[in-house]
């Protein structure tokens, strides 16, 4: 018997049984739940009933747009991680100069992350559960299979590291730690965050703040770091 769907026939409506009257952005408040309830409780632990509750939205309406709760917390991660994998890797890979390049995955990073704080916790978690993500993520955001992308972007960071080798102006550094360096520094604030509060006695404003100086100070701190 075939199952007709929203999207495989136009005729079919969905059930009435939002708690308000549906409309076009019912889909939209689902996620939006969703994203919620997953960083409160990770994928693993949440339950439809709480994200169809968080939406206002009976369970058969959830069901109706997602089906099952692993292919929600797909579209959720996915929507998640794109807010930065696709910028930083353009960033990363483009022609631009190597200063230039710090420069943009920085602020890219701190800015993103200043938005959705919790945002590195519940992308780790999430890879962490479901490793085969990653790689289906990377191809849907880019287009390109991440097997494809990587040699792609490390070749072009590698010549770039190697002329300034020559030159004497940087110190070699393969291009792989090169990534990692870049990234942990502008991750590990968001992804220890309470840790980091805790220690330095810092409440959300002075946290805000303190990622301000980051954002401003960081690009010198890591280039000054490889200078020979």
């Amino acid at each position: 018997m075939v199952r007709l769907t929203k999207r495989s026939n136009p005729m079919v409506k969905p059930p009435v049984t939002d708690r308000r009257s549906p409309d076009a952005d019912t889909e939209q408040r689902i996620l939006d739940a969703a994203h919620r309830v997953f960083l409160r409780r990770g994928s693993a632990g949440a339950r439809t009933q709480e994200i169809a509750d968080e939406a206002g939205v009976n369970k058969a309406l959830l069901h109706y747009y997602f089906r099952t709760k692993e292919r929600l917390a797909a579209a959720v991660f996915g929507r998640a991680a794109s807010k930065l994998m696709p910028p930083v890797i353009a960033s990363l890979a483009s022609n631009d100069e190597l200063e230039t390049k710090v420069e943009r995955v920085i602020e890219i990073e701190l800015d993103v992350l200043l938005r959705h704080p919790y945002l590195p916790g519940y992308i780790i978690a999430e890879l962490t559960h479901n490793p085969a993500r990653a790689k289906q993520l990377i191809a849907s955001l880019t287009g390109v299979a991440i097997d494809e992308l990587a040699p792609r972007l490390l070749t072009t960071l590698d010549k770039q590291i190697r002329a300034r080798v020559r030159a004497g102006r940087l110190r070699s550094i393969a291009a792989d730690q090169f990534i990692l360096n870049l990234l942990s520094l502008c991750i590990f604030p968001f992804a220890a965050r309470p840790m980091v509060q805790a220690v330095l006695h810092l409440d959300d404003a002075a946290f805000e703040r303190l990622i301000a100086r980051r954002k401003r100070d960081l690009p010198a701190f890591f280039l000054q770091a490889l200078r020979p």
